[in-house]
Parts: structure tokens; C-alpha cells; sequence
């Protein structure tokens, strides 16, 4: 890609609010619920516990702290916005929340193992239950009425975790294979609150598989000096983990599709797209692929876990800067947006369904 692409490609970005709309229509309204970690967390952490999340998280965008992980909008900010829907508000978040087009139960830090901590994935399929009991108990008594039984039953239901599991694994010094053995069970956890969900009625779901952790600035700043590192400058080991849960993952949700009767399971591959990014940074317009944007230390990767973004101590890039890395575990906005209309082109799908696909659009006002 020249010059003229890479301007063409940020100035598409800079026009979202013409461009970046998949359905043009006037529609009925989508409802979308969201389990996951920091990668798809909208505020839950800040909301949940009251962990400070500081500046410079939000300036791109939001032009404020938002709980966000990064300098503006995240990939499931972006869905929401090619449905010409809201944006998704944390559950946990009590002042200001708009749960009509859903919720999002995402956290920073959760994973599937161990079950039963806060924010655990079965613990945020448990707050789903809860939240869809309370509702539809309050709705038949007449106080709400804005999400009924049908709209749980034609909700997209999203999920996004694994990477926790797979790099918490690594910090207790484990080897390739004694992670590798563990995946069955971060998978299980996965297939069975797709399970508990789909009795509940849910029958539509989107699955993301995991990234390139061996990309990541943190895990490249902290792995000792003996890593081996792939043609790009990744550590293999931590990517040849990711893929081998992606590639139990697929299978899972390939399982589950002949399991249940009239589910509908979408398996995006992530850690394709992601990868791609660092691969080919230069096509994007990117600068230091491996490096974050806000952090200490400077080059290569400007992480240090004693002064992590948003600290005392940390710096960050010039607004306008194009990184990957916002932090050293997660995106920039702009990487977001790239990473966002890859899952809209369906090219990573399987099956190559459109993400509106779900959603009824009619001539409602």
C-alpha cells in the first residue's frame, strides 16, 4: 500500500460516522450481550471495583477515561457502531447504564479458570442469568419493558476470552506442552457457557479466538533473553499456544453447531487479522509494530511493568502516532477500527455471515 492508500485508509477513519454503518436502514433495535476480558471490556473494572483507570486512556476519542484499555474506541465499540447502535454499558456499572440494546459482562483480567472468582467466565454467564430473571420478572409485572423474552431469544450472545488463561499459564513457568494440556479445560469452560446460554433460549452466537500473544510488547519485554523469536520478532512459543487453542477452539464450536439443534455459531479468526498487523505494519501506516504508545522505556517495546500507561512515570506517543500497541497488551483505537472491519468483511468468518445478519431491519421510526 503507498502513500495515497494510507491517506485514503485514515481519512475513511476519520469519516466513522458516514462510513462505517452496516446497516443503512431504519431498524428494530439489536440486542447484543458480551462476555469477555479487558480486550472487549467498556468499563465494567472501574464500574465493578473502582480500579483507576487514568489518562491518557480515552484521549483519541472519548477525550476522557472511560475504563477502556485503550486511547479511544475498541473493537466491540465498532460493532455496535456499524448496527448504528449504542455502545454496550458495563453491568456493573450503575449510573448511567442503557441495557436496551443489551449488556456487556466483559472485565479486565477474567478468564475461565479458576471458575468461581470474580470475573470468572461462568460467573459472568451467572450474572447474565440474574440479570435476565430480574428483568423478565420486572417486565411482567409491568415495570419494564424494553427487552422481552423473544429479544433474549434473538440476542447475539459474543465471547472473547482465553488470552488470560493462556498468558496467566506462562507466569506460573509452566513449559509449551503443560499449557498446551491445560486448553481442554479453558475450551470446556467456553462450550459450557455456550451450553447454558443456548438453554436459556439463546440460539445466535459470535465467538472470537485469541491473538498473538507472543506480539504483545509486555510479553516481549518480559520473557528472558533466550526467547525465540519468529521472522516478525514475536516469540513463537507464546503463537504457537494461541493457535493451538484457536484451532481446539474451532473444533469446539464446529461440535457444538452438531449438538444443539438450530444454533447458529460464527467463529471469527482474530489472531489472523491481528497478526497481519504486525506482518504488515507498513501497509497500515503503522510505526514500531512491536512498540507500545503509552508506557516507559522506549525502544523496543517501551513497557515496564513498574510504570505501565497511565502511571506515574509513563509516557505516550504524539497524538496522530500510529501504533498497534496502545499499552502492551492492548490496541489502539485505530488498530481497533483496521481490526473491527476485518470482522465485518466476513473474510474471517466461519460461516461467512455478516455480523447484521442477526438483526431484523424494518421501516420503525
Amino acid at each position: 500500500m503507498g502513500r495515497a492508500s494510507v491517506v485514503l485508509l485514515l481519512t475513511s477513519f476519520s469519516l466513522l460516522s458516514l462510513s462505517f454503518v452496516e446497516a443503512t436502514e431504519s431498524q428494530s433495535r439489536p440486542i447484543l450481550f458480551n462476555f469477555g476480558d479487558s480486550n472487549s471490556d467498556t468499563g465494567g473494572l472501574v464500574a465493578g471495583l473502582g480500579f483507576p483507570v487514568n489518562p491518557p486512556n480515552g484521549r483519541s476519542f472519548f477525550s476522557r477515561s472511560t475504563g477502556r484499555l485503550s486511547d479511544g474506541r475498541l473493537v466491540i465499540d465498532f460493532l455496535c457502531q456499524s448496527l448504528n447502535s449504542s455502545y454496550l454499558s458495563p453491568y456493573l456499572d450503575s449510573l448511567g447504564s442503557n441495557f436496551t440494546n443489551g449488556v456487556n459482562f466483559a472485565i479486565v483480567g477474567s478468564s475461565t479458570l479458576p471458575k468461581y472468582v470474580p470475573f470468572a467466565l461462568n460467573i459472568q454467564v451467572m450474572q447474565f442469568l440474574h440479570f435476565k430473571s430480574h428483568l423478565l420478572g420486572n417486565t411482567a409485572r409491568g415495570y419494564l419493558n424494553f427487552m422481552d423474552e423473544q429479544g433474549f431469544r434473538s440476542a447475539l450472545y459474543m465471547i472473547d476470552i482465553g488470552q488470560n488463561d493462556l498468558a496467566d499459564s506462562f507466569t506460573k513457568n509452566l513449559s509449551y506442552s503443560q499449557v498446551v494440556e491445560r486448553i481442554p479445560l479453558v475450551l470446556a469452560e467456553i462450550k459450557s457457557a455456550i451450553k447454558t446460554i443456548y438453554e436459556q433460549g439463546g440460539k445466535n452466537f459470535w465467538i472470537h479466538n485469541t491473538g498473538p500473544l507472543g506480539c504483545l510488547p509486555q510479553k516481549l519485554s518480559m520473557e528472558s533473553k533466550g526467547k525465540v523469536l519468529d521472522f516478525y520478532g514475536c516469540i513463537q512459543m507464546y503463537n504457537d499456544v494461541a493457535k493451538s487453542f484457536n484451532s481446539g477452539l474451532r473444533s469446539a464450536c464446529e461440535e457444538l453447531k452438531s449438538e444443539l439443534k438450530g444454533v447458529t455459531i460464527v467463529y471469527v479468526d482474530i489472531y489472523s487479522i491481528k497478526y497481519d498487523l504486525v506482518a504488515n505494519h507498513t501497509k497500515y501506516g503503522f510505526e514500531n509494530p512491536l512498540m507500545a504508545c503509552c508506557g516507559f522505556g522506549g525502544p523496543p517495546y517501551n513497557y515496564n511493568i513498574d510504570a505501565k500507561c497511565g502511571n506515574e512515570g509513563s509516557n505516550v506517543c504524539k497524538e496522530g502516532s500510529r501504533y498497534i500497541s496502545w499499552d502492551g497488551t492492548h490496541y489502539t483505537e485505530f488498530a481497533n477500527y483496521i481490526v473491527a472491519s476485518k470482522i465485518l468483511s466476513t473474510n474471517y468468518s466461519t460461516p461467512r455471515l455478516k455480523f447484521a445478519h442477526f438483526f431484523h431491519f424494518n421501516s420503525e421510526p
